[in-house]
């Protein structure tokens, strides 16, 4: 039932902007092919605007006809043009998520001025989300001009919708901060890494933006669903209680649930708990 329930919820957040969603899910397609680069590129310290993607192994250059999102990967049946050498089937996933994630972006929330904001903290979460996999770290590169592109256009978005919204997304960031960083502080960096912290405020800001519902759902769905998966690896005998886990993804995966279903699951609560 509360699967049911739960999905009826979403479904419903999804409201039809057919041609909206098209345009965003092609565009996803190319911000995925870039995400790709920015994963591959950041934690080596690589510039991602200076200089053309290589092959790995062979050195040689990749052409333009061979990096066209999902189409090159299929042509080239996952393989390098020169070498031979096997392309990851990562790439063309990532690709694809991205494309998929930016069409329910634009069915959730169809010409909302809103949706850019949302839109660039969606791509660098995808980003962020395999570098935190691959190295157990959150980049500054990434991470500090996200919160400066995201407060950015939500001005834009108040200038043009109205300022209601400001009050809840500045204290928002506060509660996230003040988690995040109590973390941090309280467990001298043991518990909660650096770049989780710095994080906290581009999802604090957006959630809030959308109301207390997104943000403190979002806030402690990252940390629920980080408990569920630290039981499921102890038991299956994948980590030890005090093993690292990434805890970016977590965040990230909350972040998402804030957006989609925070406002209903919250109002869900404040009926239950008669307020």
């Amino acid at each position: 039932m509360a699967a049911a329930v739960f999905g009826a919820r979403l479904s419903d957040s999804l409201v039809p902007h057919s041609s909206e969603s098209l345009a965003l899910g092609l565009l996803g397609l190319l911000i995925g092919s870039f995400l790709n680069v920015v994963v591959h590129r950041v934690p080596r310290g690589i510039s991602v605007v200076g200089g053309r993607s290589a092959c790995p192994r062979c050195a040689a250059t990749i052409r333009p006809r061979d990096n066209v999102p999902l189409i090159s990967w299929l042509l080239l049946r996952g393989r390098c043009r020169d070498c031979a050498a096997p392309i990851s089937i990562r790439y063309p996933l990532v690709e694809l998520a991205t494309g998929g994630l930016f069409a329910v972006l634009g069915m959730r929330f169809g010409v909302d001025p809103v949706l850019p904001a949302v839109l660039v903290l969606a791509a660098a979460g995808v980003a962020l989300t395999l570098i935190d996999l691959d190295t157990g770290r959150l980049p500054f590169a990434i991470t500090v001009p996200t919160l400066g592109a995201v407060a950015g256009l939500l001005v834009v978005a108040g200038s043009v919708r109205g300022w209601s919204s400001s009050g809840v997304a500045l204290l928002s960031v506060g509660v996230w901060c003040a988690v995040y960083g109590g973390l941090w502080l309280g467990t001298a960096g043991r518990g909660m890494g650096l770049g989780d912290v710095v994080l906290a405020p581009s999802l604090g800001l957006v959630l809030g933006w959308l109301g207390w519902g997104p943000s403190l759902i979002g806030l402690l769905a990252g940390f629920g669903s980080g408990a569920l998966v630290g039981v499921a690896l102890i038991a299956a005998g994948r980590a030890q209680r005090r093993s690292a886990v990434p805890f970016g993804p977590f965040m990230l995966v909350g972040a998402a649930l804030g957006i989609f279903v925070g406002s209903d699951l919250w109002s869900a609560y404040l009926r239950v708990a008669g307020v």
